[in-house]
């Protein structure tokens, strides 16, 4: 049985607790490995090399900082096949997909390798008599990572790259649902050049967290989970003090209006809908139908849904299970709920066949039609692949529906009408927003995060919110008095 341990002081430590929690194939439901459990002694053992390791990275030359996150970037993509498969091994989806969470989170790395210029300051010589002033951005120190299972790569690569590169240390905790994916992007860490305690990886559940929202050493931290978590996160780690960006659940909405092509609304209901299954905070869960083009839509969705191949994620499938048995039986519980309560069920997912074992966490895609708002199907964020359709009978009926949802973490408007679509943009209520794009994620250079209760702090990931989050700023005044001018020197003036 394969043990996996936290990353401190740039060696693998499997700590003092003991304590361990199995980690599974979501493929074949077999369990693969335990990893550690960290108790508050081993979180305060992680956050004390982080402030260790920060005095000596913080005054390292932007520089040399650069050159170990370029490096960091050239091994990142020769080595991400290796990746792809740890993420597939414990999160269940296809490889395809998990290549594709890597190139996502890597183009937060290239952005962080732009550090040198965003963290550029501006300067106000004479502001008064002899007097200069400048502005400048310091990074915070130890920070803290909190990841979810659903992007074991791609979450924490919105974050560490442009905290390590503007100067602070990490300490990241993984979901202990699919925790290998930390540990090999330590390691990769320690192969570009990165000092020991620079990054950090804590494994283990809520006494890991709680460490890192009250420990006095962590100045900031970061989060991506679920709506109560967030709340809890944020409410936590700001009484003690700490900068907080805590990212939410998601119920995103895609309206579709009577003029949209069809063909490619169905094929992209279908692939947000379903890709990685359901298991994305900007999937698509609510297709909002104007008039009667609901009529059209949904029998195109269901012959896409329908030909998804489900199955083993090495084994070249569209699809693959869930993450884990709880968690599938949850999801299917919200199909069963919204049978009950008169939604029409188009076509069931719980009666798949994949092509994967028996003990697999099975879930095929799901397709409901005629869903109403008081339904828990409609309510709640499920997290699978079960796409709900609610039929309004207008724009404005589906725009109230949108922006009285408590979440607000993207939207998407299919139309072949600029007014329409120009309006739709301007009055959404959600931090993202697609034009005829059905998972409007921005790229690293643009800012990632909702409204509402999906966001809970005033920062956003990545981008330059990123980077002001993760840093902080001072202001200099300066006033000299004349050195006393002696001597010749027919030199070319150096920079010293």
């Amino acid at each position: 049985m394969r043990e996996i341990g936290h990353w401190v002081d740039g060696k693998e430590f499997l700590g003092s607790s003991g304590d361990t929690a199995p980690v599974t194939d979501p493929a074949t439901g077999r369990v693969t490995g335990r990893v550690s459990m960290a108790d508050a002694a081993d979180g305060r053992v992680a956050i004390a090399s982080a402030k260790a390791a920060f005095p000596a990275w913080r005054d390292l030359s932007l520089t040399k900082r650069t050159q170990i996150v370029f490096r960091f970037r050239e091994l990142l993509d020769q080595r991400r096949p290796e990746l792809a498969k740890l993420i597939t091994a414990e999160h269940g989806k296809v490889l395809s997909d998990a290549l594709g969470e890597i190139s996502r989170g890597q183009e937060v790395v290239e952005f962080a390798c732009g550090m040198p210029h965003l963290l550029k300051g501006a300067m106000t010589e004479n502001a008064s008599t002899s007097v200069d002033v400048c502005s400048m951005r310091q990074p915070l120190g130890p920070v803290g990572i909190i990841s979810p299972f659903n992007f074991p790569a791609m979450v924490p690569l919105w974050f560490f790259p442009i905290a390590i590169a503007a100067g602070n240390t990490v300490v990241l905790k993984p979901s202990e649902k699919d925790p290998s994916a930390a540990l090999w992007l330590a390691e990769l860490w320690a192969e570009a050049g990165l000092p020991a305690g620079v990054f950090t990886v804590l494994q283990g559940g809520k006494t890991a967290v709680d460490e890192l929202l009250t420990n006095p050493g962590i100045k900031a931290v970061s989060f991506v989970g679920s709506t109560p978590i967030a709340q809890y996160v944020y409410a936590t780690a700001s009484a003690h003090g700490k900068r907080v960006q805590a990212l939410g659940g998601a119920k995103n909405h895609m309206l579709v209006l009577p003029d949209a092509d069809l063909d490619a609304t169905a094929d992209a209901a279908v692939n947000a809908g379903f890709g990685s299954a359901g298991e994305r905070c900007m999937a698509v869960s609510v297709v909002v139908a104007v008039g009667d083009v609901a009529d059209r839509l949904v029998p195109k969705i269901a012959e896409r849904a329908a030909a998804i191949r489900v199955g083993d994620g090495t084994r070249s499938c569209d699809m693959g299970p869930l993450v884990t048995a709880q968690h599938r039986d949850k999801v299917a519980g919200y199909i069963d709920s919204g049978e009950r309560n008169g939604a029409s069920v188009v076509l069931d997912g719980r009666h798949v066949r994949p092509d994967g074992a028996a003990g697999g966490f099975w879930l095929g895609p799901t397709l409901l039609d005629h869903v109403t708002p008081e339904m828990k199907v409609y309510t709640d964020e499920i997290f699978g692949p079960v796409l709900s359709v609610v039929r309004a009978g207008s724009y404005d009926e589906a725009m109230t529906l949108i922006n009285t949802n408590p979440y607000g973490n993207g939207a998407c408007v299919f139309t072949r009408d600029g007014g329409a679509a120009r309006r739709f943009q301007n009055e959404v209520e959600a931090g993202m927003v697609g034009v005829n794009v059905p998972v409007p994620v921005p790229m690293a250079y643009y800012s990632f995060g909702g409204w509402k209760n999906s966001l809970f702090g005033d920062t956003h990931a990545h981008g330059t919110e990123g980077v002001h989050f993760f840093t902080r700023g001072k202001v200099v005044t300066s006033r000299w008095p004349e050195p006393a001018r002696s001597g010749l020197d027919l030199g070319f003036p150096e920079n010293s």
